[in-house]
């Protein structure tokens, strides 16, 4: 039985899974600005919960990003440390494709077009659609102007999700907005991570970055 450690803080939320015995524990808090500081006690609650140890653990998946940097690397730091500790593989997931899992598990909708709120008048932007339980990327995930965001060429039956659709009367695209306020969740990082583990995708400690999709995080002079 396979026991993965999944956690997440790229966004207002913070949330840790544990797969242990073909069983899922999980923590889950909306937090703002204080991931750093619950993020170790979730882990311990979890395991704690499933009555394993730190040992048991066979690899570690995290929300590598988009999302807010600080939160990026707050989950980043921790399962390198934790994967360099125990000598044990990461996987990296995208949070938009964690926001389109948990959009599928529900509201079950299929093809879900994911915005989250970037600041500086941008969002993160990514379409999934799903294929056998799984959210999977059609086109590329990118950081752009809400005016600037455009569907796949198969444009019907999409749904939005995501802090960035309060941007919705700047997007020149058409979908039924189903929940602004959804955020990535550990427990279908956790679905996410398991998948790729099966298809033997992971990296080791040294190989796992944050990805931010945009480089430049100071506010450009002009808007000061």
């Amino acid at each position: 039985m396979t026991t993965l450690l999944a956690l997440d803080t790229a966004t207002e939320a913070c949330s840790v899974a544990l797969l242990c015995n073909d069983r899922i524990y999980n923590c889950y808090e909306v937090i703002p600005r204080l991931h750093a500081q619950q993020i170790l006690p979730m882990i311990h609650k979890v395991i704690n919960e499933a009555g394993c140890k730190l040992d048991d653990i066979e690899g570690l998946a995290f929300g590598c990003g988009p999302g807010a940097f600080t939160g990026i690397r707050i989950a980043t730091g921790i399962v390198q440390g934790l994967a360099f500790a125990l000598d044990k593989p990461v996987i990296p997931v995208s949070n938009l494709a964690i926001i389109a899992q948990r959009a599928w598990r529900e509201y079950q909708i299929e093809r879900v077009a994911v915005a989250i709120d970037a600041r500086m008048n941008e969002i993160y932007w990514g379409c999934y659609a799903l294929h056998n339980g799984e959210m999977i990327l059609v086109g590329n995930e990118q950081v752009v102007a809400p005016e600037n965001v455009a569907l796949p060429f198969d444009s019907m039956n999409w749904f939005g999700v995501g802090t960035g659709w309060k941007y919705a009367v700047q997007l020149p695209v058409s979908c039924d907005i189903v929940d602004t306020n959804l955020l990535p969740s550990a427990n279908d990082l956790l679905t996410l991570a398991l998948s790729a583990w099966q298809r033997g995708v992971a990296i080791t400690a040294s190989a796992a970055e944050p990805i931010y999709l945009r480089n430049n995080v100071a506010t450009p002079k002009n808007q000061i």
